[in-house]
């Protein structure tokens, strides 16, 4: 039997501390409000990736207690958020519609009290951006299973934005229903890549084959159905689901536990601080680039200056009728470095910085 006195005794220690948390928190964001005012007089950015990873891994490392690393950066993330809200509140586009895994990605390092504006294509990430209707935006730019979105590489070619950080995130299903038993679903809605990836699990857990599966522009979309229609379901984000109210009943069903997808968060006007530990994101249009050898000539630079590539991709230049190409290139350090600098000052006709931001991945 339970002892109902030592109960009460363990939740008065919680209230107490509680109170405590709140009191230190106020005390933070006294602090952060200072901060605001100082940033503001100088038009310094609010906004620091760097800075926040900073505290994170200070964190972690002074951590002796049951928190887990997951469970300090979730919390942390959300008071980070709240932090800069406090100190400038801000306006996030991200590839909608709202409940999508782009939303998702968006909150996971804005936090709920941020403006959030979803749009309807990646492009109409960019234009918000680059206009500065939104300080920030949200984008996919390439999944592990799918690889490199090419709109989002074509739209940093285009426009006059940076990469202010990566968000890694894994992608994970939920199968939801308004309905009590998986007995009672008659049809299930999602995008048809969801089906794709979730095929295991409704091949032998739905396995019914008079269930209809009926593809929908999104995610987001069939969890909005399922909320309405008491048979069927839907197969979505976690957020989709929180935002239509639709109850989980089987969660992480995709086939593949590794499915990933990287965003960048870009800005009209940002620049990092070197963290120690970054990456730097350009696109080359290299010269002759018919010539034998030009493109090895070029990745050799990068060798004898000791820099690791960690991504290289083409993308069609689209001018002329002549077969030219854009490359995209992730490589280790910060834009300042003097080994990076040597080969910019080598190739800075043909190159465009995109952003160096904190290595995440």
């Amino acid at each position: 039997m339970m002892d109902s006195a030592k109960l009460n005794e363990y939740r008065q220690r919680i209230d107490q501390i509680d109170d405590q948390l709140l009191s230190l928190l106020n005390e933070r964001m006294e602090v952060v409000r200072q901060v605001g005012e100082l940033k503001r007089s100088s038009n310094s950015i609010i906004y620091r990736p760097e800075r926040e990873k900073a505290i994170l891994d200070r964190l972690k490392e002074y951590n002796s207690g049951l928190l887990p690393e997951t469970a300090i950066d979730a919390i942390f993330l959300e008071i980070f958020a709240v932090s800069r809200n406090i100190e400038l509140p801000e306006r996030i586009a991200y590839l909608g519609p709202s409940g999508s895994f782009t939303h998702q990605a968006a909150e996971s390092r804005f936090g709920a009290m941020s403006e959030y504006m979803p749009v309807s294509s990646i492009r109409a990430v960019f234009k918000s951006v680059a206009a500065e209707v939104t300080r920030f935006g949200v984008v996919p730019v390439e999944n592990n299973q799918q690889g490199l979105v090419p709109e989002t590489a074509d739209c940093l070619a285009e426009y006059d934005v940076h990469i202010a950080a990566e968000l890694p995130m894994d992608v994970h299903f939920a199968f939801v229903s308004q309905a009590d038993k998986l007995s009672q679903v008659r049809k299930i809605y999602s995008k048809d890549i969801a089906f794709r990836q979730c095929s295991k699990f409704i091949d032998e857990v739905v396995n019914d084959s008079t269930v209809e599966l009926i593809p929908v522009e999104s995610t987001s979309k069939a969890a909005r159905l399922a909320a309405r229609e008491p048979d069927s379901a839907a197969i979505c984000s976690r957020i989709a689901a929180q935002e239509y109210q639709v109850p989980i009943l089987f969660e992480n069903v995709e086939t593949s536990g590794d499915n990933q997808t990287r965003f960048f968060i870009i800005s009209k006007s940002f620049t990092n601080q070197s963290s120690g530990a970054d990456k730097t994101s350009v696109l080359v249009k290299l010269p002759h680039s018919d010539e034998p050898g030009i493109l090895a000539d070029f990745l050799q630079d990068f060798s004898k200056e000791g820099i690791n590539l960690t991504k290289i991709e083409s993308r069609p230049a689209k001018r002329g009728k002549t077969f030219t190409y854009w490359f995209f290139i992730d490589f280790e350090g910060h834009w300042q470095d003097e080994r990076i600098q040597h080969i910019v000052s080598k190739y800075q006709q043909e190159m465009k910085w995109l952003g160096s931001y904190v290595r995440l991945i």
